[in-house]
């Protein structure tokens, strides 16, 4: 494939390291190959020019001797009969005004010269409108001093059309082998690009298979060390948020049993409202370490549209507005509580901070199902889209718990869309508001 350059230019240099080393490799081989082909078409012509210029001087021997001993008047008769491919005989001088022939052609006149002896002078004149230094005449004398002319032509240097053909299988041979020495070379990197794409944080994925030559086995067998060593990394760190969660309900426990103790009411009141923020914090910890590792819930054949329907009677029941716009049908393989659990933080989310609040539900081509919550607020700065989805990050900056949250909700629900095979993203809507759009497989 092309690529443009800085300039705005078409560049033929490839942009992949298989269409690069593929085109290095058949460019050199290619060339090489095409050079040795052309000097052996060269030395061939040199061997066959010697070989036809000495069967030329021995032909014209026997012809002008032929020419000697015939007849004056039957000579004009038999110079067809001696005529050859090439060259020609005509009796009588060659023009007056004929211009002395090239350096090629004097020397091919003086081989003949040594072959016809002292007693025949050959003189080589140019042919008029040549087009090649062995288009030339020469001018002899029979025996009874009769001039003669002999016009010669360069021979067919063309190349046959079986070469051509020969030379193009051998450059398509050159070329499948090219393509298949270089797929082995970069094959290994394609499988271990493939393996980086499919590692995800919350997610297991296969191991590389330690096969083949001892640079891709080293190269595989390092690639999945670090991927046992990101697992254990996580698992660890998931291990050590859950057990501080958990292990923080029981002194917020004792200090909200004291609390009851105290005389101040006031003084209670904002006690027990601070460990109730702090019992929230915690609770939604223990919520984030258990998204961040992989589901233990079975997967099974969901009823979206049924589960989206119960959603939204729920909330319609409780007094909160909220509707659902689109069908879709069949069941989706996925695990339903973790999916229920994606919606309802997205719709609690919305529901939060802005109003006239959407969910969207619809299926592509490919079979992807995509279930988007809309709202009308006041949505989030679009340098701000993506850092939302990280663990405690909030955009409030007054840091308050009523307004701002523990800023968990989401980073929960995009941990728990990729334990799914999905993917959730965050889009401003024209006109105000924020789309939450959650893309999930067909199966998970």
């Amino acid at each position: 494939m092309s690529e443009r350059g800085p300039t705005g230019t078409i560049s033929l240099w490839p942009k992949t390291l298989f269409g690069r080393i593929a085109l290095i490799l058949f460019g050199g081989l290619a060339a090489a190959h095409v050079l040795t082909f052309g000097l052996l078409l060269y030395d061939r012509a040199q061997a066959v020019s010697a070989m036809m210029v000495a069967y030329l001087a021995r032909d014209m021997a026997s012809s002008i001797a032929i020419l000697d001993r015939v007849p004056a008047g039957e000579r004009e008769t038999w110079l067809p009969r001696i005529d050859r491919k090439n060259y020609h005989y005509r009796l009588g001088p060659p023009p007056a005004d004929a211009l002395p022939a090239s350096a090629a052609a004097q020397r091919v006149a003086a081989t003949i010269a040594r072959e016809l002896g002292p007693g025949i002078p050959v003189t080589a004149m140019a042919t008029p409108d040549a087009t090649d230094p062995l288009d030339f005449e020469l001018a002899l004398k029979l025996g009874d001093g009769t001039p003669l002319t002999l016009q010669l032509n360069a021979p067919d240097a063309g190349v046959s059309a079986w070469v051509v053909g020969a030379l193009a299988l051998q450059l398509a041979i050159l070329g499948l082998f090219t393509w298949i020495a270089v797929r082995i070379a970069t094959q290994p990197l394609a499988r271990l690009a493939d393996a980086a794409n499919q590692l995800k944080p919350h997610a297991p994925a296969p191991l590389l298979p330690e096969t083949g030559p001892q640079e891709v086995r080293g190269a595989a067998s390092a690639f999945n060390a670090m991927q046992r060593r990101i697992a254990d990394h996580i698992a660890e760190r998931v291990r050590i948020l859950a057990a501080i969660s958990h292990d923080l309900q029981s002194p917020i426990t004792r200090m909200r049993l004291r609390t009851d103790l105290l005389d101040d009411l006031a003084l209670r009141q904002k006690l027990q409202n601070d460990l109730t923020a702090m019992q929230t914090l915690i609770e939604q910890g223990i919520d984030l370490a258990r998204s961040a590792a992989p589901t233990p819930e079975a997967l099974a054949p969901t009823d979206v549209q049924a589960l989206l329907e119960s959603l939204v009677y729920d909330y319609t029941d409780s007094g909160r507005q909220v509707s659902l716009r689109g069908h879709i049908d069949g069941p989706v393989v996925t695990a339903p509580h973790a999916l229920r659990r994606i919606i309802v933080n997205l719709t609690d989310n919305a529901l939060k901070f802005g109003e006239d609040v959407e969910i969207v539900v619809e299926r592509d081509v490919r079979g992807y199902v995509s279930i988007v919550v809309k709202d009308r607020g006041p949505g989030i700065p679009d340098a701000e889209l993506e850092a939302v989805l990280a663990p405690f990050h909030r955009i409030e900056v007054s840091r308050s718990r009523e307004t701002g949250g523990a800023g968990l909700g989401l980073a929960i629900a995009s941990q728990l869309a990729i334990t799914l095979s999905g993917e959730l993203r965050l889009t401003n809507r024209d006109g105000g508001g924020l789309a939450a759009r959650l893309t999930l497989p067909a199966a998970a």
